[in-house]
């Protein structure tokens, strides 16, 4: 786990299940008053699938973690958020988490907003690839090339 900056409490990319309790431990302050959370699981579904998707195997390059922190530092920007991040590799079952964050800030608007820079940032930035399973067999790799 990389811990970077007292305002990133917490990045990591984890072959554990993820822990959101962990994640608003780390966010804990009294000085903030907002707390968001976004926790990103596997669906049963996929508009591309013919079949069911029954799992999603991600792997990450070897620098994600620090990217992870990288980019949790760049949503935070300004606003004096604080961010628990963690992201994870293996093979996940539908209802796993995927991705968990979340953000204490001292006013609800940053606290969303950062919350919503950082997922979409994720999605986009983070050397992580998933290879989506379905009930047929069929595997397809996605998001390649962010």
């Amino acid at each position: 786990m990389t811990l970077t900056t007292d305002a990133v409490r917490m990045a990591a990319i984890s072959a554990e299940p993820l822990d959101l309790d962990a994640h608003l431990r780390a966010v804990d302050d009294s000085r903030m008053g907002a707390v968001t959370t976004f926790v990103g699981r596997v669906r049963d579904h996929d508009p591309d699938a013919a079949t069911a998707v029954v799992a999603l195997e991600y792997s990450a390059h070897p620098d994600a973690e620090p990217a992870l922190a990288r980019l949790a530092a760049a949503a935070i920007g300004a606003t004096g958020a604080l961010v628990a991040v963690s992201h994870r590799v293996g093979t996940l079952r539908v209802g796993d988490a995927a991705v968990v964050i979340a953000v204490a800030s001292a006013h609800r608007a940053e606290a969303f907003a950062v919350c919503r820079t950082l997922i979409e940032t994720i999605k986009t930035d983070l050397p992580v690839w998933k290879r989506q399973v379905e009930s047929d067999g069929t595997a397809t790799w996605l998001g390649l090339g962010g």
